[in-house]
């Protein structure tokens, strides 16, 4: 398991290397909630997926992604996140696949 460096702004891309794949994971704030966009090597993953605390993004393993990625609310509070704590309260974490 690792931390995916994030900041605490409503709009963010994040291009990394996880498990040998190239990701570009796009986060963005609604009034509807936190959500996210994943690509991995060129192709879509997952579009639009609304982050809860501690609930995994992919899910499944037909979607051609190496691991998962979810969100923690490092407090202890299981509050869903909201930008203004990413990067700090509310952490990015990818789960490898033997975290599964």
């Amino acid at each position: 398991m690792q931390v995916i460096p994030t900041q605490a702004i409503p709009n963010q891309g994040i291009q990394c290397t996880l498990a040998g794949q190239q990701v570009a994971i796009s986060i963005f704030q609604t009034d509807y909630g936190l959500y996210m966009d994943l690509i991995s090597n060129g192709a879509p993953i997952v579009y639009g997926v609304l982050c809860h605390d501690v609930d995994r993004i992919v899910r499944d393993a037909y979607l051609g992604f190496t691991g998962d990625l979810a969100w923690y609310d490092s407090t202890g509070n299981g509050e869903d996140p909201v930008f203004t704590g990413v990067g700090s309260r509310f952490l990015l974490l990818y789960l490898e696949a033997s975290d599964l």
